[in-house]
């Protein structure tokens, strides 16, 4: 798996710049273990909303309606979402496989758990057994893959029959993401990393996997956009390395320009005194909108008879 994070200082950046709402985390971590089929009919369903900022999703699985499986995370960065499995499925123990050391190292340091270990590896080559997982998950992952047929394979090889695999990504005919507000160049340069659906259902399928479902959910990344501006201020997404100094610094200007201007008219109604706009918190407060970011996630589920 090609990894952007050799570097100890930017895997050190990784955490701070990818960090979620505890909110947004724990909603995440409940609507992937609900995917866990852990028994042999299927998992429970609820009405209740899957993501914080999300509409209620009919038919997304409940979670801790049966006991929890081995849990596999490919790509598991610096363990965050380990980390929130294993908060999220009480009795599961989850293997996050992660080629580069800082990360690995991240992870240890900040998302250690009892339940949790993390394994050096690769998608193609997983260092697990065969058929030893119910619930595998990749987010933010199959744009760096440099070989998905492979590693579709290596995931059916280590998902029991019926295990279910949660892909977490944007496919590319649905980019969406603020960061192209200010960095336009960068859609081009994803939009050439970034697999349509059907390609990625394509490769999947081919090794084994049936689609289960796929759904989009626009997710709060942060509270509000001078929060976001500290996030990627240091350059922790991948996708950023394909900017220069100068034009990384160009874009920041202009997100610092439209956070001035806001400023500036939050001053300017304090000036004017009067009521409290709509949408101010209780107490005089702005309540400022959330940045968002909008994600697919594919669920897969392995065939019984395989590819």
């Amino acid at each position: 798996m090609a990894n952007a994070y050799e570097d100890p200082q930017l895997a050190a950046s990784y955490e701070r710049g990818n960090e979620l709402p505890a909110r947004s985390l724990r909603a995440w971590a409940e609507l992937i273990a609900g995917y866990a089929p852990t028994g042999p009919g299927a998992p429970a369903v609820s009405d209740a909303p899957a993501v914080p900022g999300a509409r209620a999703v009919p038919g997304a699985p409940a979670v801790g309606a049966q006991p929890a499986p081995a849990v596999l995370e490919v790509g598991a960065g610096t363990g965050m979402f380990c980390a929130a499995l294993a908060r999220a499925l009480p009795a599961a123990i989850v293997t996050g496989v992660e080629p580069s050391q800082p990360m690995r190292e991240q992870a240890a340091a900040h998302n250690a758990h009892p339940r949790v270990r993390y394994l050096d590896g690769s998608a193609e080559r997983l260092p697990v057994p065969t058929a030893g997982f119910g619930l595998a998950l990749l987010s933010r992952v199959v744009h760096h893959l440099p070989d998905r047929p492979a590693a579709a394979r290596e995931l059916a090889r280590v998902l029991r029959p019926g295990g279910r695999l949660v892909i977490r990504t944007t496919v590319r005919e649905r980019l969406d993401a603020p960061v192209y507000r200010y960095w336009p160049q960068l859609l081009a340069s994803d939009a050439l990393r970034f697999p349509t659906e059907g390609e990625l259902l394509a490769d999947f399928g081919a090794a084994g996997f049936a689609v289960h479902q796929v759904r989009s959910y626009a997710q709060p990344v942060a509270a509000d956009l001078r929060s976001w501006r500290e996030q990627v201020a240091g350059r922790a997404q991948s996708k950023f390395l394909a900017l220069s100094g100068e034009q990384f610094a160009a874009g920041l200007a202009r997100l610092d320009e439209e956070l001035d201007e806001e400023l500036g008219e939050e001053l300017g109604e304090e000036l004017a005194g009067g009521d409290a706009a709509d949408g101010d918190a209780p107490g005089g407060e702005r309540s400022a909108a959330a940045v968002q970011e909008r994600y697919d996630v594919i669920v897969l589920e392995r065939t019984p008879g395989g590819a």
